[in-house]
């Protein structure tokens, strides 16, 4: 009888270990999060925005595809990532239950040229050739392979002289910034470290090789964009050289201030800078767009001066003008060269943030001087 109720309580106890164990293992079972949804949106500036949600989810990682780069940690269900180069890119969005469990899967997205602000429009304002009572006497279509020898760079950051080129500016000037190819110039503004600055840029100048007193001046170009980008076709006078800005005087034939698409990037000023008796003077006017941004296409600013007043035009309409005829606007009835350049930061822009998308180029097709 002994012996029976042995076996039996073996028996018991047996069925009580298994039922434990079993009850064990399903309470500490790791369940895998399902049904992993992506979605992807594309914004400006080569930015985009993924969404992603997970049954059993506990947290996501995110990659965008880009070398050297690891998966982190998203802050909820969403991030955001802005490209800085062309490409198909894998984005790879992974739900977590532990470190180590996970479910994953990929996206792809095709990031362009366009979308950075790069490439070159094909359409846009061409203004004609010829104009009643004026002969073109000069031109620069940009047709070789590099700059013409009527254009000079200016490097480095205008220190000791002039640091910050007067503007507090953060870029640095460099040749490898302009390229000339397939009839357009093209100035780019890259986030690289060179000369102690975070950023990269060109700057041309005609001085000392073109040089003209009145006249009108065609510029096509498609500008860059976003915050603290600051293009610039302009002019000073030649003077410079032995008196100092603003007494050679400076004539803005256009500036765009970059930033909200609405009342910047859309934006362009003309202005003139002088010597009023002594004392920093300027005028300046502005327009903007009806539709889209000076990034989209190609446009066409001008000025049409002589010796009574400077007139700025858009596309061939006049927006702003001034009366030079006064003795104390004397320096604009001299002779100006021309300046080229694109800015990153500075007094007027402020700096880049993290709107901001680089590179950043500034596209010239051509540049033409007509004379009475």
């Amino acid at each position: 009888m002994f012996y029976k109720f042995k076996i039996l309580t073996i028996l018991l106890l047996g069925l009580w270990v298994s039922y434990g164990c079993q009850e064990d293992v399903a309470e500490n079972q790791v369940i895998l999060p399902e049904n992993l949804a992506v979605s992807l949106n594309k914004n400006p500036n080569g930015s985009v925005t993924v969404s992603f949600s997970a049954t059993n989810a506990n947290f996501y990682k995110v990659g965008f595809g880009v070398p050297n780069q690891t998966l982190e940690r998203a802050i909820g269900n969403e991030a955001v990532y802005a490209y800085r180069n062309p490409g198909e890119y894998k984005i790879i969005v992974q739900a977590h239950v532990t470190e180590e469990l996970f479910i994953s899967k990929e996206t792809a997205v095709t990031i362009t040229e366009e979308e950075l602000g790069l490439g070159i429009p094909m359409d846009g304002y061409e203004s004609p050739l010829t104009y009643a009572g004026y002969n073109l006497v000069w031109q620069d279509e940009f047709s070789g392979t590099s700059l013409s020898e009527d254009w000079v760079f200016e490097i480095g950051d205008g220190c000791p002289n002039l640091c910050g080129w007067g503007n507090n500016e953060l870029e640095y000037y460099r040749r490898e910034n302009t390229e000339v190819k397939d009839g357009y110039l093209t100035i780019t503004a890259k986030q690289e470290s060179v000369g102690g600055k975070n950023y990269t840029s060109s700057r041309i100048k005609t001085q000392g090789k073109k040089s003209f007193q009145f006249g009108r001046v065609d510029i096509r170009a498609v500008l860059p964009k976003g915050q603290g980008v600051w293009p610039a076709l302009w002019m000073l006078g030649d003077a410079i050289s032995t008196i100092s800005w603003p007494a050679c005087g400076e004539i803005d034939i256009m500036e765009m201030i970059g930033g909200n698409p609405n009342g910047r990037d859309n934006t362009v000023h003309g202005t003139v800078h002088w010597d009023n008796n002594g004392a920093y003077a300027y005028y300046g006017g502005s327009t903007s767009l009806q539709e889209g941004i000076f990034n989209d296409k190609f446009h066409v600013f001008s000025i049409v001066w002589d010796e009574k007043k400077i007139a700025w035009l858009l596309d061939g309409v006049q927006y702003h003008e001034i009366d030079i005829s006064p003795a104390s606007l004397d320096e604009f009835r001299k002779s100006f060269f021309f300046i080229f350049n694109v800015a990153v930061g500075g007094n007027w822009p402020g700096s880049p943030d993290g709107s901001t998308a680089f590179p950043q180029q500034m596209v010239v097709d051509y540049i033409r001087v007509f004379q009475k």
